[in-house]
């Protein structure tokens, strides 16, 4: 019997963009809630105190990505024990990780805000946000870990009843806290805390029903088996080596739009907020990539591993288009929800063109992405992020002169694409090393 492959497609990146998609939707609300508020600094500081966070926690996206690519590569095995084990490796790793945050705490605040450089007003309101949603740092990690092993066991369901259900409820508490209490960026901080912890509970709960489902035994001796840890030690450096190329390309980024004015920063962070939408939509697809390559890879075919791209890859150009389209049509409404400063919304207009180009740029990193890590071939990973680092910094030098912060978005389009292209490159030795036909 033929195997139905774009029902498997979507079966896994279904689950998985609706439940990435209520993470920028949350991005949204905190945006409009503090939006409304008289002034633009307060946009502005939930703009860069979420910016920290991004920098900070999301460097640590290895605890999802290595997680999703090694559990996967063992369901193609059929080692139920070993997909158990590699849970608890990234929960113990999700623990310690989120541990040295707290503790850290003081000195990558300073650091962070002195990089990114607000404004005198924006300063404070952010320094405040940050000295409270630093407290949910060991559940963000957790949450890390327990979406990467749902994702490798291609249990996306379980992925989307707990994102929905963090992001839900900080959606609620963040009116209640902001609207109805008038804690101001504080409520929206602290909103996030609940939600992360909240969602680390029902995950956990999912993890035991699901480890039942697949067999197998909690064989916690297995956890530190020498080669096993080297193995994710190796992929967890390569992918927060990448991670950190990133969140420096994304800071500078934030920085030089703060440097320009509070209103081009608020208008940047609107347009980065379309952006997000854009990447955890089509990451479902990546996500689904990150799956079922693992999988074929693990049971060395390739022809299986081919199907799988192919698939996910057709169902990803044709979204990346009706996304364009849709900033295209709704972009104006959208802004007009998240500001209400005529000032803010007349600059949003006139940037809208690259939250209607940028998906069209960015589908081909992020399905390669998806390939890479299902292969853990995370070495490839790093390099190639850290080419695309040196290709933006080069076209800020040349550009932003000329263009002023079209330039700065015209560079942050160079590095996307160049991301695509460099996975590209290496991918035909990749598909070489799987198993023959």
């Amino acid at each position: 019997m033929t195997e139905n492959w774009n029902r498997r497609t979507w079966r896994l990146a279904g689950p998985v963009m609706l439940s990435n998609v209520s993470v920028p939707l949350l991005g949204a609300v905190d945006m409009a809630v503090v939006g409304h508020l008289p002034g633009p600094q307060y946009l502005g500081a939930v703009a860069v105190g979420a910016m920290i966070f991004t920098i900070i926690f999301h460097s640590c996206n290895f605890l999802r990505m290595g997680t999703t690519g090694l559990t996967a590569q063992a369901l193609g095995r059929n080692d139920p024990d070993e997909v158990r084990v590699w849970f608890l490796r990234a929960g113990l790793w999700s623990l310690a990780v989120g541990a040295a945050f707290i503790i850290f705490q003081a000195p990558i605040s300073w650091a962070a805000l002195k990089v990114i450089g607000p404004s005198a007003e924006v300063a404070p309101l952010a320094a405040e946000y940050y000295s409270i949603r630093i407290l949910s740092a060991p559940a963000s990690m957790a949450n890390y870990a327990l979406l990467g092993w749902f994702f490798g066991i291609q249990n996306a369901r379980a992925a989307l009843i707990t994102q929905i259900f963090l992001n839900g409820l900080n959606i609620i508490l963040d009116f209640w806290f902001v609207m109805g209490l008038g804690w101001g960026v504080a409520g929206v901080a602290w909103a996030t805390v609940i939600g992360e912890y909240a969602a680390v509970g029902l995950g956990l709960i999912l993890v035991v029903v699901n480890a039942r489902r697949l067999g197998g035994q909690w064989d916690f001796r297995r956890v530190f088996r020498a080669q096993r840890l080297a193995l994710m030690v190796r992929v967890n450096r390569d992918i927060f080596l990448r991670s950190m190329c990133l969140q420096i390309t994304l800071a500078t980024f934030t920085a030089i739009g703060a440097r320009m004015g509070d209103v081009v920063l608020a208008v940047n962070a609107i347009l980065l907020n379309m952006h997000m939408f854009m990447t955890y939509a089509l990451d479902g697809f990546a996500n689904a990539t990150e799956a079922l390559s693992g999988e074929a890879l693990g049971q060395g075919n390739r022809k299986r591993f081919r199907a799988a791209i192919k698939a996910t890859s057709r169902w990803a150009l044709g979204f990346s288009v009706v996304l364009a389209a849709g900033f295209a049509l709704g972009g104006p409404y959208l802004i007009d929800i998240l500001s209400g400063d005529a000032a803010v919304r007349e600059m949003a207009r006139g940037y809208l063109i690259w939250a209607v180009i940028m998906p069209l740029v960015s589908v081909w990193s992020y399905q390669l992405d998806g390939v890479f890590i299902g292969a853990t071939w995370t070495r490839e990973m790093r390099n190639g992020m850290a080419i695309s680092m040196i290709f933006f910094m080069a076209s800020l030098m040349a550009l932003i002169p000329v263009l002023g912060n079209h330039g700065l978005w015209l560079s942050f389009q160079v590095f996307m694409a160049v991301r695509g292209i460099t996975l590209a490159v290496w991918f035909p030795r990749l598909e070489r090393r799987i198993g023959a036909l």
